[in-house]
């Protein structure tokens, strides 16, 4: 052994790269809600960001509420060139109103906003899920930037299938999301009360 490489075995081993911690905590997020096995399978939690609307292009369309007598933006929708769409969710109030917009762009879907103290009724929604399909994808940290949201593929549903979103909802704001594809029908979302689950004694 030389002596370079004599150095180089007691120079300790190099520190990772440090992420920026809005991105740090959007990868623990998502790592801790692999580990989850509740009502809602493969949720992708989201750090809530605060909603800026610039930057989301020429092709995005808002759906507006009202709040405080000062009309808000609710949610984004833009269309990507890669033939995705990023959803942003500003105030999750008008499920059907994003719904609409979605299907006016010919994605065949189904959009729940659910309290983090509800869940749908009945479970399962549908008996025909399509396993292996991926319908949400992380947002890129330029479109972080423009607040929290999600990025949804509607190429992978088929004709005859339909896309299932249920948002998951802290507060006023989207906090996650289960993106399920349904090869037959689905049963509408009734909240009801999420059951507490008790620690082991």
């Amino acid at each position: 052994m030389n002596e370079r490489d004599e150095l180089a075995r007691l120079m300790p081993a190099p520190m990772p790269r440090e992420l920026p911690e809005g991105r740090r905590q959007l990868h623990k997020e998502f790592l801790m809600t692999q580990f989850q096995n509740d009502a809602h399978p493969r949720v992708s939690r989201r750090r809530v960001l605060k909603p800026v609307l610039g930057g989301l292009g020429a092709l995005a369309v808002a759906g507006f509420v009202i709040v405080g007598g000062k009309t808000t933006p609710a949610y984004a929708v833009t269309d990507n060139a890669d033939g995705t769409i990023m959803i942003k969710i500003y105030e999750a109030k008008d499920a059907k109103g994003l719904q609409a917009t979605l299907r006016e762009r010919g994605f065949n879907v189904i959009v729940d906003y659910v309290p983090d103290d509800k869940r749908c009724s009945p479970q399962p929604r549908s008996t025909t899920w399509v396993s292996g399909v991926t319908l949400a994808r992380p947002q890129s940290g330029e479109e972080e930037d423009g607040g929290s949201g999600f990025r949804v593929d509607p190429s992978v549903v088929k004709p005859g299938q339909t896309a299932v979103l249920e948002f998951l909802v802290q507060g006023d704001h989207s906090a996650g999301i289960s993106d399920r594809v349904s090869a037959g029908p689905v049963a509408k979302c009734t909240l009801v009360d999420r059951e507490t689950r008790r620690s082991p004694r």
